[in-house]
């Protein structure tokens, strides 16, 4: 398996279940979301489906959802005009501009305030958005990995993240396991470690 950098250590049955869902979502374009505790790896696995896949020549752009201040997350994702509002000094590109051709990976997902999920959800089932202060369309053609350390179908539950947006970005779920359930990966991750220092 040719991963972005360092290889996922590991060869706990987890693990390998992982890595083999790697091997085979790689292949698609479907949308795939990750579940996992802080920690265990999310954004080393979205770099390995990229660059295993047949995008990996174009752009990976991560996006940490939870550090995006709420009024300002329409002009990152989509980009904005040039007096749009006030800061707006020049047209800027949003992420889904920059990363057209590659992936785009939403880490923190559930941080995403309603306002977005439903824009976020036409741009999955239709690679359209408009820049804020635009009239024109644009369109993106980006494969889409998302992930969260939150229980999100609770989300939906609770009427704090939106059902269809769900369904949309968890065609492919992988649920990468936290060590304490796979203690016989701990040796060779600080082997792992040592070697690197």
């Amino acid at each position: 398996l040719e991963l972005a950098h360092d290889d996922i250590i590991g060869e706990s049955d987890g693990i390998l279940k992982v890595k083999e869902q790697i091997r085979l979502f790689a292949e698609s374009d479907i949308p795939i979301f990750i579940q996992g505790e802080s920690g265990t790896g999310k954004e080393l696995v979205a770099e390995a489906i990229h660059y295993n896949s047949s995008r990996k020549e174009k752009t990976l752009i991560t996006v940490n959802c939870g550090a995006i201040s709420p009024e300002l997350f329409e002009s990152e994702f989509f980009g904005h005009k040039k007096g749009a509002f006030t800061s707006a000094v020049s047209d800027k590109d949003g992420k889904f501009s920059l990363a057209d051709g590659g992936t785009i990976f939403l880490d923190e997902l559930a941080e995403l305030p309603l306002s977005m999920q439903v824009k976020l959800l036409r741009v999955l089932e239709y690679g359209k958005f408009t820049p804020v202060g635009g009239v024109k369309e644009k369109t993106t053609d980006v494969r889409v990995i998302s992930a969260t350390n939150k229980p999100l179908w609770k989300l939906v539950s609770e009427k704090k993240f939106r059902q269809d947006l769900f369904y949309r970005v968890n065609v492919l779920p992988i649920k990468i396991p936290p060590l304490r359930e796979r203690k016989e990966d701990i040796g060779p991750l600080v082997e792992h470690i040592i070697h690197k220092m």
